[in-house]
C-alpha cells in the first residue's frame, strides 16, 4: 500500500454522530408507514435524494413530507423536529483530533447532507463548540446540498479527485455506509468502515495514520 497522503472524512456517524433508531421513532410517529423504505442507512426514496442533492429546497422537502404522512396540518416545527431527531453531535475531542489529522495530511470532509441538517448540525458545534463551520477542520469540505451530487454516485468521487488532483492509490475515505465504501474503492480509493466498535480513532491507528 502506498503511503497515505489524503484522508477524506463522511460526518455522519464518523464525526457527528446520528441515530436512526430516534429517527424511525420520530417519523413513525409524524405518520410515516414503513420508514425503512422511505428513508434509512442503506438508501432512501426520491425525496430524500433530491433534497440531499439540493434539488428541492427546504419548503419543498418539507411538503413533500405533508404529502408521505397524508397530514397537511404538520407545522414546519413537527416535521423539522422530526427530521433533526437523529442528529446527536460531536463527542468531546473529535475537532482536536480532526485538527492533529489537517497539520499531517490534506484532509476533506465529503458529507450527504442537506439545509435542514446542515443549519441543525452547524448550530449545534457553534452552541457546544464555539466554532462557526467545519471550514477550519478541512482543507476543503463538500457538502452533496451544496455540490448537486451525492454518495454512492461515482460522480461526487470524482470531483473530489479532479478538483483536488488526488492519487487514489494515496487516498484513505472512511465513511459509515457499505455502499458509499464500494463506489469509493471502484475508483481506487483505500476504505475503511467506521462502526460503533471502529470508531475514527481506531481505524487511523489500524491504519497508522496517528
Amino acid at each position: 500500500m502506498e503511503k497515505i497522503k489524503n484522508i477524506v472524512l463522511d460526518y455522519g456517524n464518523v464525526i457527528f454522530m446520528i441515530d436512526f433508531v430516534k429517527l424511525k421513532v420520530a417519523f413513525t410517529q409524524l405518520g410515516i408507514e414503513n420508514v425503512d423504505e422511505v428513508f434509512g442507512h442503506h438508501g432512501q426514496s426520491a425525496l430524500f435524494d433530491d433534497f440531499d442533492k439540493g434539488k428541492i429546497d427546504a419548503k419543498e422537502f418539507r411538503d413533500g413530507i405533508r404529502e408521505v404522512t397524508k397530514n397537511p396540518a404538520l407545522t414546519d416545527t413537527e416535521i423539522d423536529g422530526a427530521w433533526n431527531s437523529l442528529l446527536i453531535g460531536v463527542p468531546k475531542g473529535y475537532h482536536e483530533l480532526l485538527l492533529q489529522l489537517k497539520d499531517k495530511y490534506r484532509t476533506f470532509l465529503l458529507s450527504n447532507n442537506n439545509a435542514i441538517h446542515y443549519a441543525y448540525c452547524m448550530n449545534d458545534i457553534q452552541e457546544k463548540y464555539g466554532v462557526a463551520d467545519n471550514d477550519g477542520f478541512f482543507e476543503k469540505t463538500y457538502y452533496s446540498h451544496l455540490v448537486g451530487m451525492r454518495k454512492p454516485d461515482a460522480e461526487i468521487f470524482e470531483l473530489v479527485m479532479t478538483e483536488q488532483q488526488l492519487n487514489p492509490a494515496e487516498t484513505l475515505f472512511v465513511d459509515d455506509s457499505p455502499q458509499h465504501l464500494a463506489a469509493a474503492k471502484q475508483l481506487g480509493w483505500h476504505t475503511a468502515l467506521c462502526t460503533k466498535e471502529k470508531p475514527l480513532q481506531s481505524i487511523l491507528a489500524e491504519f497508522g495514520l496517528l
